[in-house]
C-alpha cells in the first residue's frame, strides 16, 4: 500500500481503535529477530527519498526503480542506477491523471505502487489509483517499448483501466504485481486489507485481463486479524517453488509509532497456492514467515517487490523503511536476496 501520513486522511474510528490497541499482528514470531543486521546501515545514496512501494527491473546497463507519488507530486517517479546503490531521479511516466482514472475515482491525488515488467516486446507498468481506506479502486496499465528516455521509441502509452473493485467485492484493487513464468503465461497478483490477496491471469498480448480465465485465485488472508492486515504482494520462481512476497501489519498511520510494517513469506510448488510458511501453514489460514521487521533505527520495511537479475543471476528485493531521526521518510533500500533449505534471507548489503 502506498498510504502517507502527510495526506492527513483520518481512519474510520473503528479500525484506528483497533490498531492503536493491538500493534497488528498475530503470527508467531520467529526465535531469531528478523531484521537480522539488514537494517543496521544504510548504504545507498543520491535520490534515495521519499521512495514508497518500489519495483525494480534492468534493461541494458542501467536499473530502473518506480514508485508511489510523493505527497504533493503525481506522475509515477523513475529512479535510474548503474549499479544499485547510487542513484538519480531520471523520469517520471505521466504528467497528470488520467481522464478515465480521475472520472472512476474523483478525489484521488496520485498514483499508487507501480509495477515494472517486460513482455511482449513491451516494458508494463501497472498501477493503482485509489483514496485512503476506501474499497473503490482501479487499477491502470502503461507501456513503453524502451526505458532509455534517450531512445527516439521513449514514449509511455496509457492503455487504460485494467481491473476495478467497488464497496462491496471481497478484494481491493491496488497493489499490483506480475509474475510472468516459465511458460510465458503472465499472472497479476492484487489486493490490500478486505479479503487478502488474489491472482488473476493476464493476455500478454494485450496487458489486460485475459477473457478466457475468469477464475480469480485466492492466495493468501489473515483470517486471524481483525481488517485483513496484509497487501503488497510478490511473487518469484526460484528453483521448483513459487514464492509469495507480502507486506503484513500497518503503514503510513497517523502516528509514526504506530507503523510497523513487515515483509513476510510463502511458499508453494504452484503460482496459484495453497502458499504455506515455514511451518506449513496455508497463508489463506493466516500462516506467514516475516523476513524482516523495524528496528531502532529504520521502521516498518514493506512495499517490497522480488526480481530475478538474468544478467547477472542474483534476485534482488526491494522494499521502502521509514529513518526514525528524520521523521518516517521513507528511504528505498535495494538488498540481495539468498536461499537457504529453499527458503529466502534478505542479506545485508
Amino acid at each position: 500500500m502506498n498510504w502517507t501520513r502527510s495526506t492527513a486522511v483520518v481512519l474510520g474510528l473503528s479500525e484506528l481503535l483497533f490498531v492503536m490497541s493491538c500493534g497488528g499482528g498475530s503470527y508467531s514470531p520467529p526465535s531469531t529477530p528478523p531484521a537480522g543486521g539488514v537494517l543496521d546501515s544504510y548504504k545507498l545514496a543520491g535520490n534515495v527519498a521519499p521512495e514508497h512501494d518500489p519495483s525494480i527491473i534492468r534493461q541494458g546497463n542501467t536499473y530502473y526503480a518506480f514508485a508511489t507519488d510523493a505527497p504533493g507530486t503525481l506522475g509515477l517517479p523513475i529512479r535510474c542506477s548503474t549499479d544499485t546503490i547510487n542513484w538519480w531521479l531520471c523520469g517520471q511516466i505521466f504528467l497528470a491523471m488520467p481522464a478515465w482514472a480521475a472520472a472512476k475515482i474523483p478525489g484521488s491525488p496520485n498514483f499508487w505502487a507501480p509495477d515494472v515488467s517486460y513482455f511482449n516486446g513491451h516494458y508494463h507498468v501497472y498501477y493503482a489509483v485509489s483514496v485512503f481506506g476506501q474499497q473503490v479502486s482501479v487499477i491502470g496499465l502503461a507501456t513503453n517499448t524502451t526505458l532509455d528516455a534517450t531512445d527516439p521509441a521513449y514514449q509511455w502509452i496509457d492503455q487504460g483501466d485494467v481491473m476495478e473493485s467497488h464497496a462491496g467485492d471481497s478484494f481491493n484493487t491496488i497493489d499490483p504485481n506480475i509474475l510472468v513464468d516459465a511458460d510465458g503465461s503472465v499472472w497479476m497478483s492484487y489486493g490490500s486489507y478486505w479479503d487478502g490477496i488474489f491472482q488473476r491471469q493476464i493476455d500478454p498480448h494485450t496487458g489486460k485481463l485475459l477473457a478466457s480465465n475468469s477464475r480469480n485465485y485466492h492466495l493468501a488472508q489473515r483470517t486471524n486479524v481483525a481488517g485483513d492486515p496484509i497487501e503488497g504482494s510478490s511473487q518469484i520462481r526460484h528453483g521448483n517453488y513459487y514464492y509469495l512476497f507480502v507486506s503484513i501489519d500497518y503503514c503510513c498511520m497517523p502516528s509514526l509509532a504506530q507503523d510497523n510494517y513487515k515483509i513476510a513469506v510463502g511458499r508453494s510448488p504452484s503460482p496459484h497456492g495453497p502458499f504455506v510458511d515455514q511451518s506449513g501453514v496455508d497463508m489463506l489460514q493466516g500462516g506467514l514467515t516475516v523476513l524482516l521487521a523495524g528496528n531502532s533505527a529504520w521502521s516498518a520495511p514493506g512495499g517490497q517487490t522480488a526480481y530475478h537479475d538474468s544478467v547477472t543471476g542474483n534476485d534482488l528485493i526491494v522494499f521502502h523503511a521509514l529513518n526514525l531521526q528524520q521523521n518516517g521518510l521513507d528511504y528505498l533500500w535495494v538488498n540481495r536476496l539468498a536461499w537457504v533449505n529453499d527458503w529466502p534471507v534478505i542479506q545485508p548489503n
